[in-house]
């Protein structure tokens, strides 16, 4: 009878303690979709404020190799100011840092849940990679300021060309990101059946 009695209180324990992790696998689930609409709302932003910067260089980048230059002295100063200006991406990755840190990763029992959560963290990765990089061109670039009003710097048209390669690239990353993300937060609210 006492070995009855010990064994029905281990599977209650162990009932309880599944009930909660589950709770929290769909807590972590939840707040890793709040993440996600974060990034997609500031990559939305994001890539938006980049198409007008790829103007920005493609009017600067004409400027300089136009015949007369020196007319458009005003418009090339300020072009070339807000080149080194501009926002980065910043991931809102709380909870996916919990999860790695934590080792809450071993919550999510769907296997293909964890997967997108991975996928996501690595492709976050290398658009923070990108943006690593476009601050290096930024630094290359402030030096060359100085002899901007110089049309004929082909160092300084290069460096421009090079940064609205980088922008493009990491907002066609960026814009990837955010159709990950939204297919992310269709598949998990179907696969926990949220709201």
């Amino acid at each position: 009878m006492l070995f009855l009695a010990v064994f029905c209180g281990f599977l209650a324990e162990y009932q309880l303690e599944h009930i909660i992790e589950n709770q929290r696998e769909k807590k972590y689930i939840k707040s890793f979709i709040e993440d996600l609409k974060a990034d997609t709302v500031f990559i939305t932003q994001y890539v938006n404020s980049k198409i007008e910067k790829r103007k920005d260089h493609d009017s600067l980048i004409w400027y300089l190799n136009s015949p007369t230059p020196n007319q458009y002295g005003q418009r090339i100063y300020l072009l070339a100011r807000q080149l080194t200006r501009g926002m980065n991406f910043i991931p809102a990755d709380g909870t996916i840092k919990q999860l790695k840190n934590s080792g809450g990763l071993r919550l999510i029992k769907n296997q293909h849940v964890s997967d997108s959560i991975m996928a996501y963290d690595q492709a976050i990765d290398r658009i923070l990679l990108t943006q690593s990089r476009q601050e290096n061109e930024i630094t290359e670039i402030r030096p060359m300021m100085g002899t901007l009003m110089d049309p004929n710097v082909l160092d300084f048209i290069y460096a421009v060309h090079q940064l609205k390669g980088s922008d493009a690239l990491n907002a066609v990353r960026l814009q990837r990101l955010k159709e990950r993300a939204i297919g992310i937060i269709l598949f998990l609210k179907k696969e926990y059946h949220l709201n």
